[in-house]
């Protein structure tokens, strides 16, 4: 399933939220993002008719086990982009900040080439 970049966004700040949050709430989807409430449950209403967020009774957010898949993948991409600016030299926060751009964009085969160049060096 080939989601939109702002949809990608969404599941990888669920996913790194709740690795320190018990509960996931659009509110702290939106303040992690800097995005309206009104565009937080949009999309958490778009990710959920995907099959990949789940929101209980409590308004709690919940990745499904598709949703934690591509979070998982998304963030992949972006500790290890990550990585590769910094160990190049590049100032962690732009290193950051462009692996976010690239992590939505770059192919399976250039991510995958990339991390076996970084295992060996």
């Amino acid at each position: 399933m080939a989601l939109q970049e702002s949809g990608e966004m969404y599941l990888e700040t669920i996913y790194v939220l709740s690795k320190s949050h018990t509960n996931v709430r659009s509110v702290d989807i939106g303040e992690e993002l800097g995005y309206s409430r009104p565009s937080v449950s949009r999309a958490m209403h778009l990710l959920k008719d995907e099959g990949l967020v789940k929101i209980d009774e409590y308004g709690f957010v919940k990745l499904t086990e598709a949703g934690t898949i591509l979070a998982k993948r998304i963030y992949e991409r972006h500790t290890v982009l990550t990585k590769l600016f910094v160990d190049l030299g590049v100032d962690e926060k732009i290193a950051a900040e462009d692996a976010c751009r690239i992590e939505h964009y770059i192919s399976d085969e250039s991510f995958e080439a990339i991390k076996t160049h970084m295992a060996k060096h």
